[in-house]
Order: C-alpha cells, then sequence, then structure tokens
C-alpha cells in the first residue's frame, strides 16, 4: 500500500509566537507569514520523500520525517519556494536497497516529484542512486557515507547537507590519539557505512603514528554482541565503536558487562546511541567516555538562540527527547541533514528560477555553484562548504564527553580539518 504524506502549513503566526515567545525566535521562523497565499492557486513543489519508516533504519527514519515536516512548514510560512507551496510526498523503502529503488521509480513515474530527498543507510543509496540518475530525478541524500564524493554514484545525486565520513573521522583521528590511544581496535556494522569507517579511520589514525589492531565488522541485524568481544586484543588502548539498528542499547550494555570496570578508552560515534536515553539502565560504564556527535544532543552552556528556535521547531527539548514525550529520544545528531537540505533546495531553485522538471539541470548546476554556507536558522548544525565537483558538503565535528550522564562538547573541528583531495569532478560528467 503506497503511503502519502503531504506535508502542508498548518501554523500560524499566533501558533508559533506561543510556542517560541516573540523576538528573534519567532522573527527568524515566520519572517514572510503570508507570503504563501497566492502560491495556493499555483502547482506545489512536489518533493519526494524517502524514509526508512520501517527495517533497521526505522528509528532515523521517524525523526527524519519530523526535522522535515518542520522544515517544510517554515519553508512554507516563509512563502514557500518561487511563491509555490511545498508538499512532500513520503514512500517508506524498508531500509532496503531493491525497495528503495522502487519508490524512486514510483516518484518519478506515479508521483511525478520535482526532487527526490532523505535516504540515510548506504547500502540504500548504492540502491538508489543510479536508478535516479537514470530517470534523471534529482537524488538529494542525507547519508554520511563517502559514496558520493568517491565517484561511484552519478551527478543527479547530491549530498550538500550532511558530512560525510571520510571527512569526519580525518577531522576526529589526531584528538582519538592525543588524548585516548594509538593502539586502536574497530567495531562496525558489515555494510558500506561501515566499510567507509574501517578504511578512512584506519588511514586517519595511521596518519597520526597510531595502527587498528583489529577491525571486527558485525552484521547490521544482529542482536547479540558478546561472542565478538574476545576478538578484541589485550594491547588495545582505545575501542572506537560504531554500530547502527535497533539493538544498539544491548550492543553498548553487552560492551559494558563484558569488560567491567578495566575497560580501555571509549570513542563511538554517537550512532551506537543515537534514539537512546544514556540514562538507561546498563549504560553508567560510559561516564567519562567519548563520542562524535553530528550536532549535541544536549543543550550545552553556551547555546545559541539559533538552537533553540531549530530545537523548538522540531520538537526536541534540551536533552535531546520529544518535547511531548521525554523517553522518546531524537536522532539529532543526523536529522538536521534534512532541514539542512531541503534548505539548500529552496535556494537552488529560487537562484535557477525552478518552475518544473525542465529546469532539473539547472536545479543541479545552481547547487553546484554553491559554497560556503553560514551558520544560521538554515544551517543550524554549523557553517558548511560546499564542494560542487564532489557533491559533498564539509563542515564542524564535535566530540563530546560523557559527563554526569550527559555530553558535554569538549571539542570542535575547523571546516579545514576534514577536506580531503577530490576524487571526481561530476561536473564534468553530462546531464
Amino acid at each position: 500500500m503506497k503511503n502519502f504524506d503531504l506535508t502542508k502549513s498548518t501554523l500560524t503566526r499566533r501558533k508559533v509566537l506561543k510556542t517560541l515567545g516573540a523576538g528573534v525566535a519567532a522573527a527568524s521562523i515566520l519572517p514572510r507569514l503570508g507570503g504563501i497565499a497566492h502560491a495556493a492557486t499555483s502547482e506545489p513543489i512536489r518533493i519526494g520523500f524517502q524514509a526508512h519508516r520501517t527495517g533497521i533504519g526505522a528509528a532515523y527514519g521517524r525523526w527524519y520525517s519530523r526535522a522535515t515536516s518542520a522544515a517544510v512548514t517554515r519553508i512554507n510560512d516563509m512563502g514557500g519556494i518561487n511563491g509555490r507551496e511545498v508538499e512532500i510526498i513520503t514512500e517508506d523503502d524498508g531500509t532496503d536497497p531493491k525497495r528503495g529503488a522502487e519508490v524512486i521509480e514510483k516518484f518519478a513515474k506515479q508521483h511525478e516529484v520535482d526532487v527526490a530527498f532523505g535516504t540515510l543507510y548506504s547500502h540504500v543509496v548504492y540502491g538508489s542512486a543510479p536508478r535516479a540518475g537514470e530517470l534523471k530525478l534529482p537524488y538529494f541524500v542525507v547519508s554520511e557515507g563517502h559514496h558520493v564524493a568517491s565517484g561511484k554514484l552519478n551527478r543527479y545525486t547530491l549530498q550538500p547537507g550532511i558530512t560525510d565520513v571520510k571527512s569526519q573521522v580525518q577531522a576526529m583521528a589526531p584528538f582519538v590519539a592525543d588524548n585516548l590511544g594509538k593502539k586502536v581496535t574497530m567495531i562496525f556494522p558489515d555494510f558500506a557505512f561501515g566499510h567507509d569507517h574501517r578504511d578512512f579511520f584506519t588511514a586517519a589514525i595511521e596518519a597520526q603514528g597510531g595502527e587498528v589492531v583489529e577491525s571486527i565488522a558485525i552484521p547490521p541485524t544482529e542482536t547479540s554482541f558478546t561472542k565478538y568481544f574476545p576478538r578484541i586484543p589485550r594491547e588495545t588502548e582505545v575501542i572506537y565503536h560504531v554500530m547502527v539498528g535497533p539493538a544498539v542499547l544491548t550492543f553498548v550494555k553487552e560492551l559494558g558487562e563484558f569488560f567491567g570496570p578495566n575497560r580501555p578508552e571509549l570513542f563511538g560515534f554517537i550512532d551506537s546511541l543515537e534514539a537512546v536515553d544514556f540514562a538507561s539502565p546498563g549504560l553508567e560504564f560510559l561516564e567519562g567516555s567519548y563520542f562524535w556527535e553530528g550536532m549535541a544532543r544536549y543543550a550545552q552552556a553556551d547555546q545559541t538562540d539559533i538552537d533553540k528556535t531549530y530545537r523548538a521547531a522540531v520538537g526536541v527539548d534540551n536533552n535531546g527527547a520529544s518535547i511531548s514525550d521525554s523517553r522518546d529520544v531524537a536522532t539529532f545528531s543526523h536529522m538536521f541533514g534534512c532541514w539542512e537540505t531541503l534548505n539548500i533546495i529552496k535556494r537552488g531553485m529560487e537562484t535557477c528560477g525552478y518552475q518544473g522538471p525542465a529546469d532539473r539541470q539547472s536545479l543541479i548546476e545552481a547547487v553546484e555553484a554553491m559554497s560556503d554556507m553560514p551558520y544560521s536558522l538554515d544551517h543550524p548544525q554549523g557553517a558548511k562548504r560546499f564542494n560542487g565537483k564532489t557533491h559533498q558538503t564539509f563542515g564542524h565535528q564535535y566530540i563530546s564527553q560523557v559527563i554526569d550522564g550527559k555530553l558535554v562538547v569538549k571539542h570542535k573541528t575547523s571546516i579545514e580539518d576534514g577536506l580531503y583531495e577530490d576524487e571526481v569532478d561530476y561536473t564534468k560528467q553530462s546531464f
């Protein structure tokens, strides 16, 4: 059964002001409220949202949907895109590459969307992007994998709103080597995203004089992990872990049970605990350990008005959980990519005067021409630098430490820390 989500603006200025308070926050969300009126007589801009509603990516799919809905509400309340309302059409890909390609087909031929957007899991991107290229459908992914910048995909596939693994680990390896240790055991999911971590962190830590003493790949559908831990060598100084899927809490608990108080240093990607409450029983052993975060889950002492406004818009409190249910923890380190990517699509369409599918080439060229994206409510995670040749964005990374059961940012990398040499020039490929 097909799944439609027609996300339209339902907020009035009074409702938003009541929720966010007057002043900077409300003004930045609603500078042009009411501008959508004449657009209601025009065909909407139709964006196909490829969502992991089911499968191992379901937690991400749920929060990607919320961030997408909030971003579209804001865009429509500011007047839409080129005076036209934005309409989101959602299809569940089941976090499955075959279904992902089928969803792209439905977007192009059945729903006749202007662009497709939203995919997270890298194996689904690999399964979907070739079909998007064949159908000449712009495909904006929110994935983190190195698949786009590696040149393995096509000119119709872009990742402008979130950084990739190669950039992330390159920026953070110096902190790990200087502060935690140089003999590292890696534990990662056995598919493309995990392989990116294995390959790029191995190179990055070696560049710092360190080494990966063991690499442990675990099927992403695994439900029990203790059997893998005896493979961790005794000389390990740091365990680098990045796991995904519905069993991440089990993974982290079993890791703690295996080591007890005598564990090596831990450096994890927050993927291992996305959508998981740090107050969950069994996670006490994480105290003092470190995590990569794409965006700080907990509001920091120096919280900005932009962070406050973004949290209110997406319905997330200062602890990174749903405002309406403190047990519902957000995938906060990833979902911002949906918000930012939709703002980039808006900017690209306005730059090229987008009117319909005939302007898809112009839209891609307009995005390829982008470069610096300042920190703003359009980009609440931080400033970005987009590389039009590789279709990949670069930004800041955050290293946080667990202190009293909460994540406190200890280090913020620069954009330059994550830059690497181009591996492709998509602008030289034909349309």
